[in-house]
């Protein structure tokens, strides 16, 4: 395992990480047996970084998992109780994650997708505020934000009386959508880690396609089915190119991905440890170039 250091933070970080949706049934159902497996594997490979949520399961993820980085102000399936960015909520939900995680601290709390606050304005005033507090009481050492919109990091950093320590970015720095390269030297001025999530652009790039509820449009969704199967006709696994691309990703400090399927995190494992073959490698910048996924963005 390779590692690097997260921005200003100090943390050492292994450039593949782990993300903890997949073991609160986020994409399909689980069994807590493996998923413990998952972690353990994970954690002797090398893997020193991993990230959860409230909302992964709704509790589950975390109860699962004995350490991790964790996310608040996004909590219940409901639409009226989905999101909650107020500091009384913020302050609570860090001691409850902190109970299932069966922790004394995170090293890193995180903003849960900034862009479904009423007004980014509340993550200002409240939100970050709120974590301040929590930081300041020993309860977590740095404070991220996370989100799909690039341009809110920029607006949040430059205007935040808190110090932002890190951003958690999906599906910008994949092989079908790199647009937060765009962002890199804004990111490594101010000093922040870029923990780079969803390598495979939630299922895009895969043989079996993505979920159901992928917010992708319909072109999208086309253009990489068709990348998959001239991929396949090859021999090779789009998503382990998709993976080698991303951590090779220029500025990105760790690469998030998620399973909770021992077979799948061997898989991803291979993509640190097994170089890819020349035929991987021809067949990799064939994709680029064949599907324009130089500069394409996802659509939502």
């Amino acid at each position: 395992m390779k590692y690097n250091i997260l921005g200003d933070t100090g943390l050492q970080v292994s450039t593949l990480s782990f993300g903890g949706s997949a073991l609160g049934g986020v994409f399909r159902k689980t069994d807590d047996k493996e998923s413990c497996e998952v972690v353990k594997t994970a954690l002797k490979s090398g893997i020193n970084y991993i990230d959860t949520a409230a909302w992964y399961g709704h509790g589950r993820s975390e109860s699962v998992l004995g350490e991790a980085t964790t996310k608040c102000c996004r909590y219940m399936p409901q639409v009226d109780q989905m999101f909650d960015f107020s500091a009384e909520r913020t302050l609570r939900s860090v001691d409850e994650s902190l109970q299932r995680l069966r922790l004394d601290y995170v090293d890193i709390i995180q903003v849960h997708d900034m862009e479904f606050a009423p007004s980014l304005d509340i993550v200002l005033n409240e939100t970050l505020p709120a974590l301040q507090k929590v930081k300041d009481s020993g309860k977590a050492r740095f404070i991220g934000i996370t989100g799909y919109p690039l341009e809110n990091f920029r607006t949040i950093i430059n205007r935040s009386r808190v110090k932002i320590d890190t951003v958690l970015t999906y599906c910008r720095g994949s092989m079908n959508d790199n647009s937060v390269l765009d962002y890199m030297p804004f990111f490594q001025e101010h000093g922040i880690g870029v923990i780079n999530a969803s390598p495979i652009s939630m299922g895009l790039l895969t043989t079996r396609g993505p979920p159901s509820w992928h917010p992708a449009h319909q072109d999208i969704k086309v253009t990489t089915a068709k990348a998959a199967a001239y991929c396949k006709e090859k021999g090779v696994d789009i998503s382990r190119l998709a993976l080698d691309y991303s951590l090779n990703l220029p500025g990105a400090h760790t690469t998030l991905f998620s399973t909770a399927s021992i077979e799948n995190l061997k898989k991803n494992l291979e993509g640190v440890t097994k170089p890819l073959t020349d035929l991987e490698k021809e067949t990799s910048k064939e994709v680029m170039e064949n599907y324009s996924f130089d500069r394409a963005p996802v659509k939502t």
